[in-house]
């Protein structure tokens, strides 16, 4: 059995976000072909986020103990280094993610829990072996030149799971959501087929 952790980043609510109709449509898909793993949802905005305190750096860089796990600072990355596999619903936003997302992997980062310091200065990922995926919506065509060059957000997501050491990171992205000549329902309703098929083999 897998635990999954759903992570999801937007200030739209259910219904209303394009994102969270396609990455929930995913997860019910993965629902029924993984019955026996375990999925935690952990929707960023509700659990209120906020930037980490000099007193929050104290606890994220001093020792750990038993109790640490339940620590409002530290649970975070303990939860995030339990979990086998990890699903990301977030949009692109402003060239890259809600600035949300960036405040939870403060939280996530932290040394002997999600990654480590090696000898000669390099750090090494201590969650090897798990996989993730990446479900973003964009206004406009980011994953090919122009653009693709000023695409951050699914760069980020790619580069701290590389610190974390998760290399089998998958993006699903579904752009051009902005355009005038967009049919927006069409393009939601063809990606939700498209996310429930790769469901069922994540």
């Amino acid at each position: 059995m897998s635990k999954v952790l759903y992570i999801k980043a937007n200030a739209k609510p259910e219904g209303v976000s394009r994102t969270f109709r396609i990455s929930d449509a995913f997860v019910e898909s993965y629902k029924e072909s993984h019955p026996d793993d375990e999925i935690v949802i952990l929707d960023l905005y509700k659990e209120d986020i906020k930037p980490l305190t000099g007193d929050d750096l104290d606890t994220v860089f001093g020792p750990k103990t038993e109790d640490s796990k339940n620590h409002p600072v530290l649970k975070y990355a303990y939860q995030f280094a339990e979990a086998d596999k990890y699903i990301i619903a977030a949009p692109l936003w402003n060239l890259g993610l809600p600035g949300i997302v960036k405040l939870y992997f403060d939280y996530v980062s932290v040394v002997g829990i999600t990654f480590k310091y090696v000898s000669g200065g390099g750090v090494s990922g201590l969650l090897e072996g798990k996989k993730a995926i990446h479900i973003v919506t964009r206004g406009g065509e980011y994953s090919t030149p122009p653009l693709s060059e000023f695409e951050m957000g699914d760069k980020y997501v790619r580069t701290i799971f590389g610190l974390f050491g998760v290399y089998d990171v998958d993006t699903f992205a579904i752009e051009n959501m902005d355009r005038s000549d967009t049919d927006v329902e069409a393009v939601v309703t063809d990606a939700i087929k498209d996310a429930e098929e790769k469901a069922e083999n994540f």
